[in-house]
C-alpha cells in the first residue's frame, strides 16, 4: 500500500515559511542601513550570503513542499523530485533575478528611480495595442 508523505508536506512547507522571516528581516535591517548611510555596501550585503542563505533555505523547503503534494497524488518520490526540482530552480532564480535588478536600480537612482513598470512581464510577453489595430 502507498503511503503518502504527509510529514514531507507540512515540514517543506513549515521550513519554507520560516526560513522567510530571517529573509525578510534582514532586509528590512539592511534597507533601513542604506537610507541612513546610502551606501553600496549594504546594497552588496543585500546580494551577499546573509540574504542567499534564508532564501535557497526557503527555496529547498518549498521544493520538499512541491514534491510531497505530488507524491499525494500517487506519483513516485523520483517523479515529483525531477519534476520539483527544476521548477523550484526556475520560479527561486528569476525572483532572485528580478529581486538583484530591483537592487541595481535602487543602487544607481536611489528609491526614487526604481520603475516597477520595468519589472513586469510585459517587456517580456508583448502585449497588443488595442488603439492600434
Amino acid at each position: 500500500m502507498y503511503d503518502p508523505p504527509y510529514f514531507l508536506l507540512a515540514a517543506g512547507l513549515w521550513v519554507g515559511i520560516i526560513c522567510c522571516i530571517p529573509f525578510v528581516a534582514t532586509l528590512k535591517q539592511l534597507v533601513k542601513d542604506w537610507k541612513v548611510n546610502k551606501s553600496s555596501r549594504a546594497i552588496a550585503q543585500l546580494r551577499g550570503f546573509r540574504m542567499l542563505a534564508p532564501y535557497l533555505a526557503s527555496a529547498v523547503g518549498i521544493c520538499v513542499f512541491l514534491a510531497s503534494c505530488l507524491q499525494i497524488f500517487a506519483i513516485s518520490s523520483r517523479v515529483a523530485y525531477a519534476l520539483s526540482v527544476p521548477v523550484t530552480i526556475m520560479m527561486a532564480g528569476s525572483v532572485w533575478f528580478q529581486f538583484t535588478r530591483v537592487l541595481d536600480q535602487l543602487e544607481q537612482r536611489g528609491s526614487q528611480g526604481i520603475d516597477l513598470d520595468d519589472l513586469s512581464l510585459g517587456k517580456i510577453i508583448p502585449q497588443s495595442n488595442p488603439g492600434k489595430e
